[in-house]
């Protein structure tokens, strides 16, 4: 498959887009990746805020290629304005029925989509909008195994034919309103890539968390030094059992730390404990 060249914003090659004298509308960023690699799609007319986000931190090493160490996943990012007719390459139109705001055209995102399936076959389509279920662990996991294509609506909504046609679920983040997908989109590649092999330094990292399948919230950690100078000029020291070095001991106090916690900032997970116990 012939590549696009990376055009603006952070780039995964660095290159400066003044330097590339390409028309701005070819926007359609592949990002470096093996086809083994679990694959993430974004649909999106704001694809400088995916490509920059995904160029740092463990997301960009994730995607890296070397002879030790293989990329995780491979990120690429479509741009349904690439779809729509020029001049003005309009992706969104007023509502049928009248109301407020605009509504994002199903024609360009449906080609949009078609496009993201030949760079990433057999992948899960994923809208997110407020419509849909709540985000939660337990979906992230079972995401994690797939590879995914990540629709970003914006303005009022997506026209109902196209999530009709194309799109496999919908999820939520919470009961709040965003401006677009775009963050929340951001939010569930992160939850779903610490969970593919490869991607954090530590495979331990991704055990005994918040929302495991205890139910609890993670235990509160300290690092050096061992003690600080508080706001009020008061020492503020580690709990002496993490310095102990008995392992029984700090488990069982993790353990205690994270029913407190829990029974603190999320009741409602003690009571599904409940629940499920009986």
């Amino acid at each position: 498959m012939k590549k696009t060249p990376l055009l603006s914003g952070v780039f995964f090659n660095r290159v400066d887009p003044r330097q590339l004298r390409i028309p701005l509308l070819s926007w359609i960023y592949p990002i470096k990746g093996k086809i083994m690699a679990t694959s993430y799609t974004f649909i999106t007319i704001f694809p400088e805020l995916i490509s920059d986000f995904c160029a740092q931190s463990l997301l960009g090493r994730a995607q890296q290629d070397n002879p030790v160490r293989p990329s995780a996943i491979n990120i690429s990012i479509v741009n349904p304005r690439d779809f729509s007719s020029p001049p003005h390459n309009k992706v969104d139109d007023i509502p049928f029925g009248g109301g407020a705001g605009m509504v994002m055209m199903a024609e360009p995102l449906l080609q949009a989509i078609n496009h993201a399936r030949s760079l990433n076959r057999n992948a899960h389509v994923v809208l997110l909008s407020p419509c849909g279920a709540k985000l939660s662990q337990k979906k992230v996991i079972e995401l994690s195994s797939k590879n995914l294509i990540l629709v970003c609506g914006r303005y009022e909504g997506i026209d109902q034919r196209l999530i009709d046609a194309q799109v496999d679920e919908e999820i939520s983040l919470g009961d709040f309103i965003l401006m677009g997908g775009e963050v929340a989109a951001l939010a569930l590649l992160e939850a779903v890539t610490r969970l593919v092999p490869g991607v954090l330094g530590n495979a331990e990292s991704s055990r005994e968390e918040s929302f495991d399948d205890s139910n609890l919230l993670e235990a509160p950690c300290y690092t050096r030094p061992a003690v600080i100078t508080g706001p009020d000029g008061a020492a503020l020291a580690v709990p002496q059992v993490l310095l102990s070095g008995d392992h029984k001991q700090i488990s069982n106090w993790r353990l205690e730390q994270r029913l407190e916690r829990t029974k603190k900032n999320r009741p409602d997970l003690l009571s599904k404990n409940r629940a499920n116990k009986e």
